[in-house]
C-alpha cells in the first residue's frame, strides 16, 4: 500500500481449531469375544445396557444375534414334558378349534392332540354324550367303523361358531370330498374322536341348517268306494315315532307311512286301520329282555310264520326284579326291543283295535280287539313285549303283543283316557273327569288317584320320580309319584295346557337340575325349575297353539297350529332359527340324539345295582 512504512505491515496467522475427538471404537467383532463383559446386577440396568448396546450394532451384526437368538427361543415344551404332564395340559383346551390347531404344530403334538382321553373330555365339557352308545353316531355299527385320518382334525381349525357362511362352506368342501375306501377299517372299538367330530357336525348343523335328504308330499285321499266319509280329505299326521332305523307317522285317513330314517325314502305304507291312526308307536330290532318273563300261555297259538319276527323263538335274555323306577318312555314314542330280529309297529285309532305290524314285510301280525271306543293314546314298556292304551271308553288295556293278547283290563276313571305316560312297570293316566291315577302294570292295580285339577286334563308325564299335569284349567301340577302327593302348583299359561316334557331325574344325565317345560293354546312355552318351582324361562313361541315341543340337554323344538318349527336354546331360552318354511299347521315333531343314549346308559347301570342289592 502506498504510503506506508513496510515495518508497519502487520501479518495474520489463521489460528486452527482444535482437532475433534474422534469417535470410539465399536465393538469388534474378532476382539468383542475378548472383551471382559460386566453386566450390572440391576435387572433394570442390564435391560439398558443391552438395549444401548444393541443400538450401536451395525445391521450384519443384528442379523447375527437374531440368527443366535431365535434358536434359543424356540423350545417345545409339550415334547419336553412327560407324556401325563402334556395331556394335563392339553386337557385344559375348551376349545375344539384351538385343539384342532394345536395338531398342526408338530408331528409330537399331533400324537398327544390324537390321544382318546382328549376327546373324551372334550366330549363331556361340551356336553356331548361320552358313553359308549351301541352304534356309531353316525347310524353305522362299531363293526363298519372307518379308520377315518387324523388329518381331519383341521376342520375343526376353520369351524367357526360364526357366520354361517363359512361353516356351510366348509360343509360343501367336505361334501365333494372322496369317501374312504371300504378297505381301511379299524378292529371294533369306540372313537371318541369320531364322536366328537360327528356330535360337534350336528351341533353346527342344528344352529346353521342341516341338509333335508328328502321330502314327501301326500296327495289327498281318494273317496272311499262305497260312499261314506269325506272327499278329498287331507292327510293330517296325527302320532310320530323315530329311531335310528325308521320314521313312523300316523295319518287320519287310517294309513301308517314308515320312511328310512337314514335316507327319508318311504320304505312301506301299512294298510289296514278303518279309521284315523291316533297313536304310533316303534319297537327298535334285538334288545334284551329285562323284568319278569310273562305267562307263555297262548303261545303256541302264534302262526309259525310270525314266531320268529316277534322273537318267540329266542330264549328270555336277562330277567331283572324292578327295584328301581325304571326307564322312561320315550317323546320320540320309540322303545328297546325285548330281543325280535325285525323292527315292529304297534298302532291304534279310531276303530278301537290295535295293530302290531312287521316293519320289514309290511304285513300285520296281530288284530287285538277290546276297546268300545277310540284309542287315543298309546305307549311300549322298553324290553318287554307289553302295550298299554288308554280310550274314550274310560278305560286303560294292557297288551301282550308278542303274543297277541289281551292281559288285563284297567278301570276307575269315569271320563274319557285323554293321555298317557309309562316309565318301568308304571302307568300314568290322565283324564277328561279331571284326574290322574298311576297304574302298577304288572299288577292292574291303581297305586294312586291324583285329584286337584278343576277341569280336563290334557297331558301327562311321568320320569318315574314325579308328575306333570296339565290342563283345561291352565295350571300345571307336580306330584310325587311315590306319595300321590301334589308338590306344586305352576301358573303362567292363559290357556290349556296341552304339552309337557320332563327331563331325567337321574343324576348322571345332562340336567342335573330336572326341569319342565310346558306348552299351551296360548302359544307360550314355559321352562320350569324342579328345584325351586319357578319360571325359568317364558317364550312367546307362536302365534297360536303349541301343538308339539321337544327338547334334551341342548335345544329345544317347538311346533304350532301357525305352522312354523322352531329352534331355541334350553339353556338360555333364545331364538335360534326356524327349522321349516311356514306352512298350515305343524301337528307333531320329535328328534332323536345322543342324550337320550346317556339316559338309557346311566338308567341301565342304576337298575343292575339296584338289582344285585
Amino acid at each position: 500500500m502506498a504510503g506506508m512504512d513496510s515495518s508497519s505491515t502487520v501479518y495474520m496467522v489463521p489460528i486452527l481449531s482444535p482437532p475433534t475427538p474422534a469417535a470410539s471404537p465399536g465393538p469388534d467383532s474378532d476382539t468383542f469375544p475378548s472383551m471382559p463383559v460386566a453386566l450390572p446386577q440391576n435387572p433394570a440396568l442390564r435391560q439398558q445396557y443391552l438395549a444401548s448396546l444393541l443400538h450401536s450394532l451395525s445391521p450384519g451384526e443384528l442379523l447375527f444375534v437374531s440368527t443366535t437368538i431365535a434358536p434359543l427361543l424356540k423350545r417345545d415344551f409339550i415334547a419336553d414334558l412327560p407324556t401325563e404332564l402334556a395331556l394335563m395340559v392339553l386337557s385344559f383346551i375348551d376349545e375344539p378349534r384351538t385343539l384342532a390347531r394345536a395338531a398342526r404344530v408338530s408331528r409330537r403334538w399331533k400324537a398327544m392332540v390324537a390321544d382318546e382321553s382328549i376327546w373324551r373330555g372334550m366330549c363331556m365339557r361340551i356336553g356331548f354324550n361320552s358313553r359308549e352308545p351301541k352304534t356309531m353316531p353316525d347310524g353305522r355299527s362299531k363293526d363298519d367303523q372307518d379308520d377315518e385320518p387324523l388329518e381331519e382334525m383341521e376342520e375343526f381349525a376353520s369351524f367357526p361358531m360364526d357366520p354361517p357362511q363359512q361353516w356351510l362352506a366348509a360343509k360343501k368342501r367336505k361334501a365333494k370330498a372322496p369317501t374312504i375306501p371300504p378297505a381301511r377299517q379299524l378292529p371294533s372299538e369306540f372313537s371318541y374322536y369320531l364322536h366328537f367330530k360327528q356330535s360337534y357336525s350336528t351341533m353346527m348343523n342344528w344352529r346353521y341348517g342341516g341338509t333335508i335328504l328328502r321330502s314327501h308330499h301326500m296327495a289327498p285321499t281318494p273317496p272311499p268306494p262305497n260312499g261314506g266319509g269325506a272327499l278329498n280329505s287331507i292327510d293330517v299326521i296325527t302320532s310320530v315315532a323315530l329311531d335310528q332305523d325308521w320314521v313312523v307317522v300316523g295319518l287320519a285317513n287310517s294309513r301308517i307311512h314308515v320312511f328310512s330314517s337314514r335316507t327319508g325314502v318311504l320304505a312301506r305304507t301299512l294298510v289296514g286301520h278303518d279309521a284315523g291312526v291316533w297313536g304310533v308307536c316303534l319297537v327298535g330290532r334285538g334288545g334284551s329282555w329285562v323284568g319278569e318273563p310273562l305267562d307263555t300261555t297262548g303261545a303256541d297259538t302264534v302262526p309259525t310264520m310270525w314266531r320268529t319276527p316277534l322273537g318267540l323263538d329266542f330264549p328270555v335274555g336277562e330277567t331283572v326284579p324292578v327295584p328301581f323306577p325304571g326307564k322312561r318312555s320315550s317323546p320320540c314314542s320309540a322303545s328297546d326291543g325285548w330281543g325280535q330280529p325285525n323292527s315292529l309297529v304297534v298302532s291304534g285309532g279310531c276303530d278301537k283295535v290295535l295293530r302290531v305290524w312287521d316293519v320289514r314285510s309290511g304285513y300285520p301280525i296281530h288284530v287285538l280287539s277290546g276297546h268300545t271306543s277310540t284309542i287315543r293314546c298309546l305307549k311300549m314298556l322298553h324290553n318287554r313285549p307289553i302295550a298299554v292304551t288308554g280310550s274314550r271308553d274310560s278305560t286303560l288295556r294292557v297288551w301282550d303283543v308278542q303274543r297277541g293278547r289281551l292281559v288285563r283290563t284297567m278301570s276307575g276313571h269315569t271320563g274319557s283316557v285323554r293321555c298317557l305316560d309309562v316309565c318301568g312297570n308304571k302307568a300314568v293316566s290322565g283324564s277328561y273327569d279331571a284326574t290322574c291315577r298311576v297304574w302298577n302294570l304288572d299288577t292292574g292295580k291303581c297305586i294312586h288317584v291324583l285329584r286337584g285339577h278343576f277341569h280336563q286334563i290334557y297331558s301327562v308325564a311321568f320320569d318315574g320320580v314325579r308328575i306333570a299335569s296339565g290342563g283345561l284349567d291352565t295350571t300345571v301340577r307336580v306330584w310325587d309319584a311315590l306319595t300321590g302327593h301334589c308338590l306344586a302348583l305352576l301358573q303362567g299359561h292363559t290357556a290349556l295346557v296341552c304339552q309337557l316334557q320332563l327331563s331325567p331325574s337321574l343324576p348322571s344325565t345332562p340336567h342335573p337340575d330336572p326341569i319342565l317345560v310346558t306348552g299351551g293354546s296360548d302359544g307360550r312355552v314355559i321352562t320350569f325349575s324342579l328345584s325351586t318351582y319357578t319360571a325359568v324361562h317364558r317364550i312367546a313361541a307362536h302365534d297360536s297353539s303349541v301343538t308339539s315341543l321337544q327338547f334334551d340337554a341342548r335345544w329345544l323344538v317347538t311346533a304350532g297350529n301357525d305352522g312354523r318349527v322352531r329352534l331355541w336354546e334350553i339353556a338360555s331360552g333364545l331364538y335360534v332359527r326356524e327349522l321349516s318354511q311356514g306352512g298350515e299347521s305343524v301337528w307333531k315333531v320329535c328328534f332323536g340324539g345322543a342324550s337320550e343314549d346317556a339316559e338309557m346308559g346311566a338308567w341301565r347301570e342304576q337298575w343292575r345295582c339296584a338289582g344285585r342289592a
